[in-house]
Formats: structure tokens, sequence, C-alpha cells
């Protein structure tokens, strides 16, 4: 049943994308005699939209800040629309966890030991993705700080631009693509 559904939707979004394409390569094509390193960031927007691509954050779509010129990089629409963005993940975040406290205050104890074995199991498993969105929160609180201080979108490392299309998947990546893939392989080199 959750099968027939998901491939209901993916083809609205395939259709969404393949839509949104052609603007974004325009603008691309538009800026590449501007600098190297805009241009590499506006080819990667051209194709990514998240699951909530139809929903508006300050008016905007995806599709639609996607489509944006690179003159418009972090322009006050765009902050707008990722502070949104980033005020609903914090919302939704502070929810699930008062979710989470009612769900282990009002369950029964279990008196088969594999019953309560498996709650348990559960309650461990629940319990650890609260406290990944625990820290998940602090980052978007730092994110959400940034977007008022004017320093969102821009790599902490180099300066460089993140890229919309980063944001918009990852609206609490403070670095660009590359100086993330670096700091990765350093951590895989010397450990954390």
């Amino acid at each position: 049943m959750a099968t027939t559904s998901k491939a209901k939707v993916a083809p609205a979004a395939k259709t969404k994308a393949v839509a949104a394409a052609p603007a974004p390569k325009a603008a691309a094509a538009a800026t590449v005699a501007a600098s190297p390193a805009t241009a590499k960031v506006a080819s990667r927007a051209a194709t990514v939209l998240s699951m909530n691509s139809h929903k508006k954050y300050a008016g905007l779509t995806e599709a639609e800040i996607l489509a944006q010129p690179e003159s418009e990089y972090m322009s006050k629409e765009q902050l707008a629309f990722f502070k949104e963005k980033l005020v609903e993940l914090r919302a939704q975040i502070l929810h699930n966890a008062t979710d989470t406290g009612e769900h282990l205050r009002d369950t029964e104890v279990a008196t088969d030991p594999s019953d309560r074995a498996t709650q348990e199991e559960e309650y461990t498993l629940e319990l650890r993705t609260r406290d990944r969105e625990r820290k998940l929160l602090k980052k978007v609180d730092k994110v959400l700080r940034m977007v008022d201080d004017g320093s969102f979108g821009w790599c902490e490392e180099t300066g460089e631009p993140i890229g919309l299309a980063r944001l918009i998947a990852r609206p609490t990546a403070t670095l660009s693509i590359e100086a993330q893939e670096r700091r990765e392989r350093m951590q895989k080199l010397y450990g954390d």
C-alpha cells in the first residue's frame, strides 16, 4: 500500500524537476563567463529538489529558489526562505521530542520477557533517534543565528558559496561540498 502511494508521488516530483531544470541551466549558462566557482554551484543546483519541493517557504518554492540568478545568492528572499524552512525543522524536532516523552510515560509494562525485550529495544531506538535530533537542534539553532547575522550560505572554511542545491537538501550545512569532503578525508586519515 505504501509502495503504491510512493509510486504516485515520484512521477510528480520528476515532472517538477524536469520542468524546473531549464531555467537553472539557462542561468548557469549565463554565469559561466562570470567565474568557474559560481558556474559550478549553478550547475549543481539544476537538478536537486527535495520531497517538499512543492511547499512554499516565504512565498517561494524550491524550484523558484533554484531558478533565481547567481546575483540573487543569499538575497533577503532566499534568507527568508531558508529561515522559514529551518524554523519548521526546529518545530518538528521539538514536537517529536514531546511525542517521545509522552510515549515513554504512557506505555504499559509487558510481563512476557520477549515482549519486554522488544519494548526495550524500541525505546532504545527511539531514544537514539531523539539524541540525534537533539544534536541536529543545536545545528539548527546555530544556523538560524547565521541567517540573522548574514553569514548563512557561505562556507565557514573557504568563504565560498555553499550552493542553493546543497542548502535545500541540507539546510544546516556550513561547509561547501569540497570543504566537507576535505574534512571527511582528514577525519578518515587521522581520526576524530
